[in-house]
């Protein structure tokens, strides 16, 4: 469980497998982010239809609405969401950084203001745990300290600390719950195979039991730092220390700071990572943004970009973003992407596309976020391919230099 399968690189660029326990992921790989328990506006359906094969839920809002205990009881998140494949669960920590003037961070953890209802709450490492644990998501986060981009190496300094410490904290307690979820499990003592210690299966069967997945969980730390190579470094090879992690996740970028600063950090942590663990690259997906990561050694990337961008009427494509309301469209038969093979693109038209926004039809929304879904998850697959048969340097070379002329036309 938790292995990763190299299969090729192409310079620092990678392509690989990862083995969770609801399924295979290939790498590199985009994931949509389902914040709520759903990618907003696309059905579990749509995102198989697309490629999707492991899907983000967010620590923050579903310990605030419905509450962890609530989606325990009925089965789990990936029972609760109608998603049988791989989910990542965030720990919350980015959230609780974007409640500037809602929140004070102390070594406990955070204290914050529900965006909801205004109701105090309170998340420590502890508790980032027990909820991710009791959602049972394939993958838990550790919680992390969330600082600015531009913030200054003395605040990068003290976040880099405190989350080595929150990284302690949140061991012991996935740890302690392991272990506690082992033993609570009947068949454990007889003597035969624990439901706690199997694969978990994916059908739908609700599980009265909110502990059940903990043992078949894995825990991933967060690298942080800023932007200086100095703590990104010492960072990463604290955290490598601290323990025999299946992945290392690399957070505290796209809050911000510049584009060529991001890369920089990236470069410089590749020869310092292991090579036989997955590495995420949280909060990116713009194409360009992806395409670049990837081509650094980035293995996973999620963002809400796709959706977002999707729901405002703008879409993804090799030559650029397309704004489905501009008047231009408004007769225009081609389809949204000729190139792509989603729903959106093989059945529609960017006429009628601009007719569903123009008449505010909830239809377009969909179509959009489903197309932009698909291009990420497809030009990651591009990408992988291109790693695979040694044709990647060219590929993303070209791939950039056209997608920047499209953007610099539009």
């Amino acid at each position: 469980m938790f292995e990763f399968q190299l299969d090729a690189t192409a310079g620092a660029a990678r392509a690989g497998r990862w083995t969770l326990p609801h399924g295979v992921v290939e790498t590199p790989c985009f994931m949509p982010v389902g914040t709520q328990g759903t990618v907003r506006a696309l059905s579990p359906r749509d995102l198989e239809a697309v490629g999707a094969r492991i899907v983000l839920g967010n620590t923050y809002h579903l310990f605030l609405r419905p509450g962890e205990e609530t989606v325990a009881k009925l089965g789990g998140l990936h029972r609760f969401m109608g998603w049988p494949h791989p989910i990542l669960t965030d720990s919350g920590g980015f959230q609780v950084f974007s409640l500037e003037g809602l929140r004070r961070v102390s070594e406990d953890g955070v204290e914050f203001r529900s965006h909801i209802d205004g109701s105090p709450r309170f998340l420590s490492p502890e508790r980032a745990v027990e909820v991710q644990g009791a959602l049972g998501s394939d993958v838990v986060m550790a919680f992390d300290h969330v600082i600015p981009g531009g913030a200054e190496h003395a605040a990068s300094r003290d976040a880099l600390e405190r989350t080595l410490r929150w990284l302690v904290r949140c061991k012991a307690r996935f740890d302690a719950l392991g272990r506690d979820a082992v033993s609570r499990q009947p068949s454990a003592v007889s003597g035969q195979p624990s439901a706690a210690s199997r694969q978990p299966s994916a059908g739908n069967s609700l599980n009265p039991d909110p502990w059940p997945l903990t043992p078949v969980q894995t825990l991933v730390p967060i690298i942080q730092g800023g932007t200086y190579l100095d703590l990104r470094a010492e960072s990463a090879r604290r955290t490598l220390d601290s323990g025999a992690w299946d992945a290392v996740a690399i957070g505290g970028l796209s809050v911000g700071e510049p584009k060529p600063a991001m890369w920089e950090v990236l470069e410089n942590l590749g020869p310092i990572l292991p090579e036989g663990r997955p590495r995420y690259l949280m909060g990116v997906g713009f194409p360009e943004d992806v395409v670049a990561a990837i081509a650094r050694g980035v293995d996973l990337a999620d963002c809400v970009a796709p959706t977002r961008m999707g729901r405002n009427g703008a879409a993804f494509t090799d030559d650029g973003p397309v704004n489905i309301r501009n008047a231009r469209h408004r007769e225009d038969p081609a389809p949204l992407d000729p190139t792509c093979d989603c729903e959106t693109c093989v059945t529609f038209s960017r006429g009628y596309l601009r007719h569903l926004f123009a008449a505010g039809e909830l239809l377009g929304l969909r179509l959009l976020s489903l197309h932009n879904v698909r291009y990420l998850i497809r030009l990651s697959a591009r990408a992988r391919k291109a790693i695979v048969d040694g044709s990647f340097e060219g590929w993303s070379r070209e791939w950039l230099a056209r997608y920047q002329q499209a953007k610099e036309r539009t």
